[in-house]
């Protein structure tokens, strides 16, 4: 074994080691190996940094915008909500529809970009269960993994094992020939993590409710705190509605606050109420007032109740928020109104609420303000933000909870589904690269504007772009000592003329092995063709020993490098190198023995 084979696996295995002790940032690790193959002679600095060229860096970086988009035009919260509407709170049934959804979703498109997607939605479904996102994130990413194990196009992998296929003379594997395979595998693995798997990846969290904390309080909350009077409901309107109605039902009690109207573009526009206007069919109209105010407007033809108990709050909650804000002991303007000192540089605002001394003033047009008044503020994000923006004013004291629910890009909901299904048929039908198919993607998601240019480059992780580019080189360097080239001489000496299922599991070992520091592709051309001249040598059909080279190419479960498809849950789940040994070795054997027994079955020795 010479020198250089010595230091490679040296090098291996003292970032292995850095890794685990979870001491060390992994992409300082990752920097570590760059700098120790420069130095040690083993690549020029040009192979070295090659992996931060590498189309996987670019596929990751533009997978992080695309998740962006979904989050911010309300595509992710969708799809949670959907999820989460099938699931409930039920940790199990959760488990296994994002398990699902991820490997059928994977199963024609890049995985990659599967859980790039996913990652939003399931901190959504945990942040709204309150139950623990690393024990729903980790099965989610292993499940896009299996994903290539259901169709040919799922994986690189699968495509180079089938192209060895044809270059040694045998039929090339067809779209669906290993999907009952992956499918079994699919089933076991979401049987492991429902029964023991999940256990290592934290407590269940409690099912008590924790104390509310005022930085989290709901509009409800706030309303409570401000002692309005009445209640607050929505109506559909049925029909035109003339000013002089309007005016006598505002007589009555009632205050007309905001109104929603389908616009040009068919999205709603929401606006706030002024005196002046007038509501016609199909508006949206919110009201507040006394209960028997409200119900005697429920009671005309023309309004529609649209909640039985309030106003449905998901359907204001991203054009329409409020705020708690305190008046400066600075500010300018001390001494006007409530809506006059907010009519300055915002028009889109209203004070519906005003504290003195915890005591709630009725008066709002008659109250002068003071230095420490509080006021109840109603008007779109933006303008809100804006507000604030003037802190010799105004002091924010807090907004509602519902905040951390909006979608700044709601109205380009249809343009986000547009961008997406034309990455997944690009990718899907082959027509480009994957990786041509996801830089589109994102390039169209600033060009359309449902994220300014800003925006894409703060959303992508340059954490996890140093983790992937640093470890990359690795490959390169095993392959130019001879490293791989020993490690596959060894397996063929130990096994020799075996049993064909002894040769697959050894088969399966050798290509996880290598998975571990290689990428699942370089792992799939490395072993491909040694699997075939296996086969050859027995006396046996290849088709058993390649898919099980395919499969095992898909079964990275074990260290959070092996690919991206773990790589990019490291962060928001906070796990430990450790984690990923507990729950990924005995997957993978897991995986293997399912794959030995299984794939002979399908196909014949």
């Amino acid at each position: 074994m010479s020198h250089d084979i010595l230091f490679v696996f040296g090098v291996i295995g003292v970032a292995a080691v850095l890794m685990a002790s979870n001491r060390v940032r992994y992409d300082l690790v990752a920097l570590l190996v760059v700098l120790a193959l420069i130095l040690g002679n083993i690549l020029t600095v040009g192979q070295a940094l090659s992996g931060f060229g590498s189309s996987v860096v670019i596929l990751v970086a533009c997978l992080l915008v695309v998740g962006e988009m979904l989050q911010r035009t309300g595509v992710a919260r969708y799809v949670g909500d959907l999820i989460l509407q099938k699931g409930g709170s039920n940790e199990t049934r959760l488990t296994v529809l994002l398990m699902v959804s991820s490997a059928i979703l994977g199963s024609v498109m890049s995985s990659t970009a599967v859980v790039a997607i996913f990652i939003p939605i399931v901190l959504k479904i945990a942040a709204d269960t309150g139950l623990n996102k690393s024990r729903l994130l980790l099965p989610m990413s292993y499940a896009a993994l299996i994903s290539g194990m259901l169709t040919l196009i799922a994986t690189t992998p699968n495509l180079v094992v089938s192209d060895e296929l044809v270059a040694q003379g045998y039929q090339p594997l067809g779209f669906f020939s290993f999907f009952p395979i992956g499918m079994l595998i699919l089933v076991v693995t979401i049987a492991y993590m429902l029964f023991w798997g999940r256990s290592l990846l934290g407590a269940k969290p409690s099912t008590a409710k924790p104390n509310k904390r005022r930085a989290t309080r709901t509009a409800a909350d706030m309303w409570m705190a401000f002692q309005m009077q009445g209640e607050v409901n929505d109506f559909l309107i049925g029909g035109s509605v003339s000013l002089e109605t309007i005016r006598q039902l505002t007589a009555e009690g009632a205050k007309f606050v905001a109104r929603r109207r389908r616009g040009a573009n068919r999205q709603r526009e929401t606006v706030l109420f002024k005196d002046g206007m007038e509501l016609m069919k199909g508006d949206v109209v919110l009201v507040t007032g006394p209960i028997e105010v409200l119900d005697q407007i429920a009671s005309r033809a023309d309004f529609t109740r649209r909640a039985v108990n309030g106003a449905r709050v998901e359907d204001w909650r991203d054009c329409l928020g409020m705020a708690d804000v305190m008046v400066h002991p600075e500010a300018s303007v001390i001494g006007e109104t409530a809506n006059e000192a907010l009519s300055h540089d915002v028009r889109e605002l209203e004070a519906i609420g005003l504290l003195r001394n915890g005591d709630p003033q009725t008066d709002m047009e008659g109250t002068r303000l003071k230095e420490g008044d509080r006021l109840l503020v109603l008007g779109p994000w933006e303008e809100l933000d804006n507000l604030l923006d003037q802190r010799d004013d105004f002091v924010l004291l807090s907004y509602p909870k519902e905040r951390e629910d909006t979608v700044p890009m709601l109205s380009k909901f249809s343009v986000a589904i547009a961008i997406l299904a034309g990455m997944v048929v690009l990718s899907a039908l082959n027509i480009v690269p994957v990786t041509v198919a996801v830089l589109m993607a994102a390039v169209a998601a600033v060009l359309f504007r449902t994220m300014d240019a800003e925006d894409a480059y703060r959303s992508v992780s340059l954490t996890t772009l140093v983790l992937i580019a640093g470890m990359l080189p690795l490959a390169n360097a095993l392959e130019i000592t001879g490293g791989s080239a020993l490690i596959v001489e060894q397996l063929l000496h130990l096994v020799g003329e075996a049993n064909p299922r002894v040769m697959m599991a050894a088969l399966f070992l050798l290509t996880a092995a290598l998975g571990l520091v290689l990428s699942n592709t370089a792992s799939a051309v490395l072993v491909a063709p040694i699997a075939i001249t296996a086969a050859e040598a027995l006396q046996v059909s290849p088709y058993p020993l390649a898919i099980t080279v395919l499969i095992a190419a898909s079964a990275a479960f074990s260290t959070p490098v092996s690919t991206p498809v773990v790589t990019l849950v490291v962060t928001p789940g906070n796990y430990a190198f450790s984690d990923f040994l507990k729950l990924g070795v005995p997957l993978t054997l897991l995986v293997g023995l399912t794959t030995v027994l299984v794939t002979p079955l399908l196909f014949r020795f």
